[in-house]
C-alpha cells in the first residue's frame, strides 16, 4: 500500500447528508485555523479535562498538524464555533508478527457533547472514519478506548490487553537476572530521542504495537507544557557490555507521608530484550526509599512477578486496551504469519457490510495465508466481524469466543484454527493513542 496522506481525503458525504438532516453541520478542521482552539476546547469537555493554555495549544498543534480533524457543529447553539462532536485519525502501523507490519487507520479524540446524546453524531463520525478508511485501501482500523460499552456497535473488539502492575517492594526480593551492561541517568533534553530510538526497535517486534510520535514522547518526559510533575522526571538507560543502548526508563517519585516508602511511577519502561528489561526493573525495585512502583500498559502476565520472591507482591489489573476492526478480510488475514497450517471456510457476518461474505483462508507450511471470496464450499466456522477482528493478533482463542457464541463451528476445527493463529509473542500495545 503506497503512502497516503490522510489530509487529502474528502470529507464522508454519508455522514455529512446524515448530520444536516439533523440541522448540524460535519467539516474538517485546521489545525492553523481559528477552528482549532474551539475543537480542542470540545476535546477536553469530553474527557473532562481543563481546558489548554497557549503553550499547551501550541505543544498540541504540533502533533495534530498530520491528523484529519473532524468536527460536528450546531450553528445554532449559545457557542456555535465550538464542535458537539469531534474525532481526529491518522494513517499509522500495527505490528501483526514480529517484524511485520501493515497500515492501520487509526482513530482518537471521539467525543459528544453531553447536550446532544442521542442525536446520531457518533454514529455519523464513526462511521464516516470507516468509510473512509476502507475506501482509501485500509484493512484494519484500530483505537483505545475510555469505555469498553461503546464501540462494539461499530465492529471493534480488544485484540491485545495489557496490565496496570503495582509491585510491592518490601515483599519483592530480586531473584531475577544480573544484567551484564550499565545503567547511566539521562537528561530530560535528551530523553525523547532515547525513547524515540527503543521504542522503534521494540514495537515492530510486539504484535498490537504501533509507532510512537514526538508529542508522546514529550509528554512522557515531562517535556510538554502544563506537566505539573515535569521537573520530577528522571530517566535511566541500560546499554549492552557493547555499548548498544537496549533499554529505558523514565518515572516520578511520588512523595507519600512515609519518607522510606514513596511510590516510583512508571512513565515508560522499553527493552529491547529481557536483559535490559531485567536492569531496568530491579533499578526501580531496590531504588533507595521506595515502597511502591507502579507501571501501565504492561505485558498481560508481566515479567516482572518471575523476577522476584514473593509473586504475589507484584499485583496485575488486566483491561483490554487495543481494539482493532477488520475492513478487508483478506488484507487483515494476510497482514501476519501463522504458526500451522490451515484450510478452512469463514462466513463473516457485519452489519456494516465492510467485512461481510464467505472466505476461504489457506494457510501454507511457510506460515503465509491465502484469502479469497468462497461460494462452492461448506462454511466451517460462522463468526462476527467484531470476533475475527479479536483473533487477528492470536492473543485470543476462537474456543474462549464460541463460549459466548460469537464463533460457532466444531471444537476440531476451532482447536484448529487456534494453532494456526497463536501468536509468536503475546499481543501488546504499551502507550495510548
Amino acid at each position: 500500500m503506497a503512502s497516503i496522506d490522510t489530509l487529502t481525503l474528502p470529507l464522508d458525504q454519508t455522514s455529512a447528508a446524515d448530520l444536516a438532516a439533523s440541522g448540524l453541520e460535519y467539516a474538517r478542521v485546521d489545525a492553523d485555523g481559528e477552528g482549532f482552539r474551539p475543537f480542542q476546547r470540545a476535546v477536553a469537555r469530553g474527557f473532562l479535562g481543563a481546558e489548554s493554555t497557549d503553550d499547551e495549544a501550541e505543544n498540541a498543534r504540533t502533533t495534530l498538524r498530520t491528523r484529519r480533524l473532524t468536527a460536528v457543529y450546531d450553528r445554532q447553539g449559545v457557542e456555535p464555533e465550538v464542535p458537539v462532536g469531534t474525532i481526529d485519525s491518522w494513517a499509522s502501523e500495527l505490528t501483526t508478527s514480529p517484524g511485520r507490519t501493515t497500515p492501520l487507520w487509526s482513530i482518537s479524540a471521539v467525543t459528544v457533547a453531553a447536550t446532544h446524546r442521542r442525536r446520531g453524531i457518533a454514529r455519523a463520525m464513526i462511521g464516516g472514519e470507516l468509510r473512509t478508511a476502507a475506501a482509501a485501501g485500509f484493512a484494519i482500523a484500530g483505537l483505545t478506548v475510555t469505555e469498553a460499552t461503546i464501540y462494539g456497535r461499530w465492529g471493534f473488539s480488544p485484540a491485545a490487553w495489557a496490565s496496570d502492575v503495582e509491585v510491592d517492594t518490601g515483599r519483592a526480593r530480586w531473584t531475577g537476572p544480573t544484567a551484564p551492561g550499565r545503567l547511566d541517568f539521562v537528561p530530560r533534553e535528551a530523553v525523547v530521542d532515547r525513547l524515540r530510538a527503543v521504542h522503534e526497535r521494540v514495537r515492530v517486534q510486539r504484535p498490537g504495537s504501533v509507532p510512537g510520535w514526538d508529542g508522546r514522547w514529550r509528554g512522557v518526559a515531562g517535556l510538554a507544557p502544563g506537566d505539573k510533575s515535569g521537573e520530577k522526571v528522571r530517566a535511566v538507560a541500560y546499554r549492552t557490555a557493547e555499548g548498544d543502548e537496549t533499554g529505558i526508563l523514565v518515572y516520578v517519585i511520588d512523595e507519600r507521608d512515609d519518607f522510606s516508602a514513596h511510590d516510583l511511577e512508571v512513565r515508560a519502561i522499553f527493552a529491547v530484550d529481557g536483559e535490559a528489561s531485567a536492569a531496568l526493573w530491579r533499578f526501580a525495585l531496590e531504588h533507595d526509599l521506595v515502597g511502591r512502583v507502579k507501571a501501565w500498559l504492561q505485558p498481560s502476565t508481566p515479567p516482572v512477578q518471575w523476577m522476584v520472591s514473593d509473586r504475589r507482591a507484584v499485583t496485575a489489573t488486566l483491561t483490554d486496551h487495543h481494539w482493532l476492526r477488520i475492513l478487508d478480510v483478506p488484507g487483515a488475514l494476510g497482514s501476519r504469519r501463522y504458526a500451522a497450517g490451515l484450510d478452512v471456510i469463514l462466513r463473516v457476518a457485519d452489519p456494516l457490510g465492510f467485512a461481510e461474505g464467505t472466505w476461504s483462508l489457506r494457510i501454507g507450511a511457510d506460515g503465509e495465508a491465502q484469502v479469497s471470496p468462497s461460494i462452492d464450499r461448506p462454511v466451517d466456522i460462522d463468526l462476527t466481524v467484531g470476533a475475527l477482528s479479536s483473533l487477528l493478533l492470536g492473543g485470543v482463542r476462537s474456543a474462549e469466543l464460541a463460549l459466548s457464541g460469537l464463533v460457532r463451528g466444531e471444537a476440531r476445527t476451532l482447536a484448529s484454527l487456534d494453532r494456526a493463529f497463536v501468536s509468536e509473542a503475546t499481543p501488546l500495545l504499551d502507550i495510548w493513542y
